[in-house]
């Protein structure tokens, strides 16, 4: 069995509601003689006359009087599927986004974009999960729907980016520590003893390889994989800790912060999103929150 022309339905809506050839063929723009074509084959295609002549005009049969108000609706729907949202009612959103964060966004930026969703969309929750792993798979199949990193040579290239902020490495200690007192130097800096934070284990990264072109060599004592560790193992002990300042605001408050002595590059955080959510009018109103919150905490 073939399929039937679906726009059809446009032309019998016109013709049932009009109730004349010509008068439907004026609201669809065409000739008179394409709209009886037209129903011709909408005659065929139901196997009704549906408009049959009475006098000097046409009347519907019981068949076109049982479709109308159906066939009416049916090209209204059709509309409102295909035509763009005009506007987004937050009072009405009821929907749970999932992010995907590393260790410090959420204590920095969550409880500012908690408020901020909850003031302008009541119905809408926040669900963060830790970002253990840079896979894309997430945002691909739709169990995350927003996440934050940097974007690198092995992210997805079909993702969608926004940069978020930029951020540098700095040294954090405990209040008291002697890396608290006087001017950090690579020496005094390499001579401490390091907390390496890493997902995969290494011991070494950016800052080592600084060091080492100025011939020093800092130890190791722990290898973690966040920062949070990192800092609250710093704040309960001697060790140094080297994590992103904008990221790890909150989890230093009361600690001893320092730039670091040797140059490592900036880096910047984005916002990723699969790009079957770019037009989401709710999506894109959450993007718009999570750039403004991250510009405005510092």
């Amino acid at each position: 069995m073939s399929t039937p022309d679906l726009n059809l339905l446009i032309t019998l809506d016109a013709l049932l509601a009009e109730g004349s050839v010509a008068r439907a063929a004026q609201r669809l723009r065409l000739s008179p003689s394409a709209m009886s074509r037209a129903l011709a084959r909408l005659r065929e295609t139901t196997g009704d006359p549906l408009l049959v002549r009475a006098g000097r005009g046409l009347v519907p049969t019981p068949r076109a009087l049982e479709l109308r108000e159906r066939v009416s609706q049916l090209v209204q729907d059709g509309q409102a599927v295909l035509r763009p949202v005009a506007k987004l009612d937050l009072k009405q959103l009821v929907r749970t986004f999932t992010l995907r964060t590393s260790e410090g966004f959420v204590e920095n930026f969550g409880p500012a974009l908690i408020a901020r969703t909850g003031k302008e969309a009541q119905g809408v929750r926040l669900r963060f999960v830790q970002k253990s792993h840079k896979d894309s798979a997430p945002l691909r199949d739709g169990s995350v729907d927003l996440e934050t990193g940097v974007v690198e040579k092995t992210t997805a290239q079909e993702l969608r980016a926004q940069a978020l902020f930029h951020d540098r490495l700095v040294g954090v200690v405990r209040r008291g520590h002697p890396l608290s007192r006087g001017k950090v130097t690579p020496a005094r800096y390499a001579a401490g003893r390091h907390i390496s934070v890493s997902r995969l284990g290494l011991d070494k990264g950016p800052m080592d390889d600084a060091l080492q072109r100025l011939g020093f060599t800092r130890e190791i004592v722990t290898i973690v994989d966040g920062f949070a560790m990192a800092v609250a193992l710093a704040r309960a002990s001697d060790l140094v800790a080297t994590v992103p300042e904008r990221h790890t605001g909150i989890l230093r408050t009361g600690m001893y912060s320092f730039p670091l002595p040797v140059s490592t590059p900036q880096f910047t955080v984005s916002l990723l999103w699969h790009p079957r959510l770019d037009a989401d009018l709710a999506h894109r109103w959450l993007r718009g929150i999570v750039q403004n919150i991250c510009a405005a905490v510092r």
